[in-house]
């Protein structure tokens, strides 16, 4: 397989400004594919003869796979900074498309297009590793992916008071002009050397498979993080269904705040990427594992507002901390192909998220909140499974 490098040896390193920008930026994208789950319930006020809302954020989350499998390894074929802007602009006309959608369809869509257009967060990460020094990788990794999970969890907060105050429409107009600042930040700040690719299209993607087959380390990875984020994703979509319940008898404003409560998870990233350079990432993919587990027995056990309190903090802490982690294991194999591996492992773990949102809904129709409860502990418990097999033998998934 021909190697493929998009930077040049000249390229500019990830200083702290850049690297702050492409968190930022990061944060800015993977927003738009939260924040229809605090609103979920008042989009489906505006649809009543329609079931079609409750699959918006399942539709998202493909959109999202679709556009890592099929976008994001241009990124190891292209110019990456006009890659991002560009993807940057369609995100842009996906949300202004969603914000005008007349119907249920046509907002489940519009949602599909934000979740692939959403996909430029994954262009920014593996170009940040590409950036950074070998020595200080994973704190750069941790840096832009704490960036990443600001967007995820205060853009429920977000969408949470916008949609309680001006409707869930406004929030969708909200995300265009910052899309459309992320175009703007990311064309003038990020570096313009670019090596031409030596295969094209197809081949790169052909070789996803290759790099599935000869590289067990990233199966294992992959694998594991789409069970922790099947957990993560089960929780989020059902939140705000479960807060609406008699006993609880909160809104979307409510839901929104929860984003706020699971920012702990934000310092697990640099934490996890200082502590994978010095010990390595197993111990913390472990570790996060069982965080994630502990977390659903907390949400079965303790049905109150304190405990979706604890057990979001255990939650988002236990799935962000392995995610980063994981991403060090993988960029580490092959530096010339960081956004096919990307490709893989992202696609993976939002096939898992998706797995976990439609499996979650179901749960939520068939037994209520203890039966969401079971389903997103058994995900926690697959991934433990995994990482267990794996130490007792380790030769399967060595890189």
């Amino acid at each position: 397989m021909s190697a493929i490098t998009t930077d040049s040896p000249a390229t500019a390193s990830a200083g702290g400004g850049l690297t702050f920008a492409m968190a930022v930026a990061c944060g800015i994208a993977v927003a738009n594919i939260y924040y229809n789950q605090p609103m979920l319930g008042v989009i489906e006020r505006d649809f009543p003869a329609s079931t079609l809302p409750t699959l918006i954020p399942t539709a998202t989350q493909l959109g999202y796979a679709a556009g890592l499998f099929l976008v994001v390894p241009l990124g190891d074929l292209l110019n990456r900074r006009r890659l991002i802007v560009t993807q940057f602009l369609i995100l842009a006309v996906a949300l202004a498309a969603a914000a005008i959608a007349p119907t249920a369809a046509l907002l489940l869509g519009a949602s599909l297009l934000v979740g692939v257009g959403a996909t430029v967060a994954q262009q920014i990460v593996p170009f940040a590793a590409a950036l950074a020094s070998p020595e200080t990788r994973g704190r750069t990794i941790g840096t832009v992916m704490a960036g990443l999970l600001c967007g995820i969890l205060f853009s429920r907060t977000l969408a949470g008071f916008v949609a309680t105050a001006a409707g869930w429409r406004a929030m969708f107009w909200l995300g265009m002009p910052l899309a459309l600042v992320g175009a703007l930040a990311m064309a003038i700040l990020l570096p313009r050397a670019h090596r031409p690719a030596t295969i094209g299209y197809g081949a790169a993607l052909k070789s996803l498979a290759h790099l599935w087959v000869t590289e067990p380390t990233l199966r294992l990875a992959t694998l594991t993080q789409a069970g922790l984020f099947a957990s993560f994703t089960a929780f989020w979509t059902i939140l705000v269904l479960h807060l609406q319940e008699p006993a609880l008898h909160q809104g979307a404003a409510v839901a929104g705040l929860f984003g706020i409560v699971g920012a702990v998870g934000v310092f697990a990233a640099p934490l996890a990427g200082r502590l994978a350079d010095r010990r390595g990432p197993q111990l913390v993919i472990g570790l996060g594992a069982v965080v994630t587990l502990a977390s659903w027995l907390v949400f079965a056990g303790w049905n109150s507002l304190l405990g979706l309190v604890a057990g979001v903090i255990l939650l988002d802490f236990g799935v962000q901390a392995a995610m980063v982690s994981h991403q060090h294991v993988i960029f580490a194999l092959r530096p010339d192909a960081r956004n096919r591996l990307n490709t893989i492992y992202m696609t993976g773990m939002f096939l898992g998220g998706s797995i976990g949102s439609a499996g979650a809904t179901a749960a939520w129709t068939a037994g209520g909140w203890m039966a969401v409860s079971a389903l997103g502990g058994l995900f926690a418990l697959l991934a433990l499974f995994l990482q267990a097999a794996f130490r007792r033998k380790p030769a399967l998934c060595r890189a």
